[in-house]
């Protein structure tokens, strides 16, 4: 039988408070012991990022804070919003720094796909890239999860308008599915059919296809994963289909999710900092208004984190898993992340394309 998970972790967006419940102001002493720990790294040199280590970004009091909120992230709200980071006070490569420093205290950084990059860049790029992933696309994201244990965001330019984070409890919507459609609820415990974009595959562990379940409690506590686009590739081209139940399921999920009663959202204004554990927290965002030029457009870098004693994933959840990492790093350079040379490769490529 299928128990609901109640608990804190199953909140309602439209009952809580995201400043009152999971955001954390950093005060000054906070900033200065961050900006020890930026002194002392590049006294190092021009570590790369895979070196931002703890060891080498070291925070005392902040460091324990955020270590501490890993069993927060786990059995608590699920979310975190770290505010004050000055964002004038620095460029976008130390930006970038403090970032991955700061996540280095949560969790280990993994690949993001098949180029390997341990720090994303969150930014609409489908006009210089083909087949781009829902993060290198604009416009607004359905609910969603990624492959990880915390998937974090960081905001280094705002969008001209719009853009906001949307976030949904997953054991929320589990459990109104359970009281109001129990049949649909059961069949996302059941197996999908998911086909992944060809490159992630091919660089990876290979499999193009996966069976999924959406729901698993395998860990011992609820785990999601769901993504729009995968179910309907692996329908669109062949790999299966979906039965009309799998199909209201999905559509179920989705509009819960995206209810006023369920979904929250969470503004991320430059310099703010976002941790979601992606394993009991749906995400999205909703549309918004960018800039041509792909140095005024809205940025993010997103952080995919693993955490040291977490369990380890059911095997038949998550769109991607370990067996993909190591061929995904072989495709990665060296500081091939850092913000200032990632945009201006970007701008290169929209220029020459351009003059084609």
């Amino acid at each position: 039988m299928i128990e609901p998970v109640g608990g804190r972790i199953a909140w309602r967006g439209s009952r809580i408070d995201y400043r009152a419940e999971g955001m954390h102001q950093l005060s000054a002493r906070d900033v200065a012991e961050i900006d020890s720990a930026l002194d002392g790294l590049k006294r190092l040199g021009d570590l790369d990022f895979p070196s931002i280590t703890p060891e080498t970004f070291r925070l005392h009091a902040l460091g324990a804070y955020l270590r501490g909120m890993r069993d927060e992230l786990r059995f608590g709200r699920g979310f975190l919003l770290l505010r004050g980071i000055p964002r004038d006070r620095y460029d976008a490569d130390n930006l970038a720094r403090i970032y991955v420093g700061l996540g280095s205290h949560l969790g280990r950084a993994v690949p993001q796909s098949w180029q390997g990059e341990l720090l994303g860049h969150v930014i609409d790029v489908s006009d210089i890239e083909p087949d781009a992933r829902g993060y290198h696309s604009g416009g607004a994201q359905r609910f969603h999860t990624d492959t990880c244990d915390i998937v974090s965001l960081m905001c280094v330019q705002a969008a001209k308008s719009g853009g906001v984070s949307r976030i949904a409890s997953a054991a929320a919507v589990h459990d109104r599915m359970l009281e109001t459609r129990p049949d649909l609820l059961e069949t996302l415990y059941g197996e999908y059919v998911f086909r992944r974009m060809e490159r992630d595959a091919t660089h990876g562990s290979g499999k193009l296809v996966r069976r999924v379940v959406i729901f698993s409690r395998e860990t011992g506590q609820l785990t999601c994963n769901i993504s729009g686009s995968y179910p309907n590739r692996a329908v669109e081209f062949g790999d299966a289909v979906m039965t009309p139940r799998q199909v209201e399921a999905l559509d179920e999920l989705e509009r819960l999710a995206a209810s006023p009663e369920f979904h929250l959202d969470m503004s991320i204004g430059e310099g703010d900092i976002q941790f979601l554990n992606n394993r009991a927290l749906l995400h999205g965002r909703t549309g918004y208004e960018d800039w041509p030029q792909i140095a005024r457009r809205r940025h993010l870098m997103r952080l995919w984190l693993y955490v040291p004693g977490w369990p380890d994933l059911p095997a038949n959840q998550g769109v991607h898993d370990p067996s993909d990492h190591a061929g995904w790093l072989k495709q990665r350079t060296p500081y091939m992340e850092v913000p200032s040379r990632t945009i201006a490769a970007m701008t290169k490529l929209k220029a020459e394309m351009a003059g084609d």
